[in-house]
Order: structure tokens, then C-alpha cells, then sequence
């Protein structure tokens, strides 16, 4: 009896310090901020996640300066035509992360959409941007996602990538769930 007891008050404790520490991030950030730094295709799927296309410089100033501590980018340096890592790594307390995902639907892939989803788990529940151009391909691997972590149907999948930004690879989506 006292085991349980032990094991459930252990549980209470742990959960009550998450729900803290997930608290305690969110009040750091500027959500306001971000959502007015007009970054194209921005949307909010996680208390701590942002998905959009490609910021730009001031934006991503504006991120750094909103609580964000993680800059993911799904773009390959041959995209842009200047050094985002270099400017990232150069905001106060920013870190830059790459998974290079090429537009073409041959890299949206199971392979891809885990090592996306694991880095953010890796990050915990630091505040983060994940980009590409147009929050596509980030729409594209959270819907793979969902439906390799989940198990969630196709139709729900692709929804949840929605939320991320997925548009126009909704049918390299659905080939790779098996549609």
C-alpha cells in the first residue's frame, strides 16, 4: 500500500514540475511578438512550436528577442543566398539546427520526418521555429509524423500537417502514408 501511494504522490510530483517547467517556458515567451512579426505562413500546432516559411533576418531577430530558443531549418544552404546559421548562431541565446530537405517529394520521408521529430523532442520544451520556405515540407513531415507516432489515419495525418503548413505536398504525403 505504501508503494502505491509512494509511486502515485512520485507521479503527482513529476507531473506538477512538468506542467511547471512547460509553464515557465511559455511565460518567456513573447507569443504576441511573434505573431506580429508577420513571418509568412506562421502557425502555433505546440505551446512551445512555430512553423513558418523562411524569416528573414529581422524576423528572426524579432524570434530571438521572443523567447525563442531553437531555429530548425528544413532548407538546404543551396536555397538561400545568404548564411542563416552564422546570422542565427550570431542572436543571444539562439540555437541553429538543419535537417536539409529538398523540396522535391523524394525527401519527404519516414527517415526525414523522425529525425525532425526527434530533434524537437531532443529540445524538450524549449520554445522553437521549424522552417522551409513556406512551412510546406515542415507541414509534410509533421503528417508523417502523426501517422508513424500516432498511428492516426491518413485524413487525420494529413490535417495535422496542416496545422503545420502543409499545402502542396499533400499528395507526396499521402503516397508516402500509403494512399
Amino acid at each position: 500500500m505504501q508503494s502505491i501511494l509512494k509511486l502515485i504522490l512520485t507521479s503527482l510530483l513529476f507531473s506538477a514540475v512538468t506542467a511547471c517547467s512547460i509553464t515557465a517556458t511559455q511565460d518567456t515567451l513573447n507569443v504576441a511578438a511573434i505573431e506580429n512579426a508577420e513571418i509568412r505562413n506562421l502557425n502555433h500546432p505546440e505551446a512551445t512550436v512555430f512553423a513558418a516559411g523562411q524569416p528573414t533576418q529581422e524576423q528572426l531577430a524579432t524570434l530571438g528577442n521572443s523567447g525563442i530558443k531553437h531555429v530548425v531549418s528544413l532548407r538546404p544552404a543551396s536555397e538561400l543566398d545568404w548564411n542563416e546559421q552564422e546570422y542565427v548562431e550570431s542572436l543571444d541565446g539562439v540555437t541553429y539546427h538543419n535537417i536539409p530537405i529538398d523540396s522535391k517529394a523524394g525527401d519527404i520521408n519516414p527517415i526525414n520526418a523522425a529525425t525532425l521529430q526527434s530533434l524537437l523532442k531532443s529540445l524538450g520544451n524549449e520554445p522553437v521555429l521549424v522552417h522551409c520556405g513556406s512551412s510546406n515540407r515542415v507541414g509534410a513531415l509533421a503528417a508523417i509524423s502523426a501517422a508513424q507516432e500516432n498511428g492516426t489515419s491518413a485524413d487525420a495525418a494529413v490535417e495535422e500537417g496542416k496545422r503545420w503548413g502543409l499545402t502542396g505536398l499533400e499528395p507526396a504525403v499521402r503516397e508516402v502514408l500509403g494512399e
